[in-house]
């Protein structure tokens, strides 16, 4: 890690470099606020990594507003599935915990996205049963 420090140090505008290091202190749980503070400045050094995008959105200790995270990704980068995805799971988790019938409809509808273009017959069985159980829900 050390090695990853001292290339953001030596070049503080280097997203590459920045989302390495916020990736490193995620694995090894510095916590979000300082992998945010990272994953923020690469996207100010460039809007286009999307890996300093999706480490930002993960950072978020909110849940509500992992979510607004997680959508703001996804629409910035359409064709990304694991943004997707993640706006799906995450709102399916606030629909959970918080008897969330709008989080609920969102992941729905996220996850009906997703089937749209899912490949894989493993992904389209996954993704029908995540809807089909999700439909079955009652708070």
């Amino acid at each position: 890690m050390e090695d990853l420090e001292r290339a953001v140090s030596e070049k503080p505008d280097n997203a590459h470099a920045l989302v390495a290091l916020a990736n490193a202190y995620w694995l090894s749980g510095h916590g979000p606020e300082v992998v945010a503070d990272l994953a923020s400045r690469a996207i100010a050094a460039d809007p286009e990594n999307r890996a300093g995008w999706h480490l930002w959105a993960l950072s978020e200790p909110d849940p509500r507003q992992r979510v607004a995270r997680w959508q703001q990704v996804s629409a910035r980068f359409p064709t990304d599935d694991l943004a997707r995805a993640n706006v799906a799971d995450n709102a399916a988790a606030l629909a959970g915990a918080e008897h969330d019938y709008d989080a609920l409809d969102l992941a729905i509808a996220t996850y009906e996205q997703l089937l749209t273009t899912a490949q894989q017959p493993q992904q389209r069985e996954a993704l029908d049963t995540a809807i089909r159980n999700l439909r079955g829900w009652k708070f």
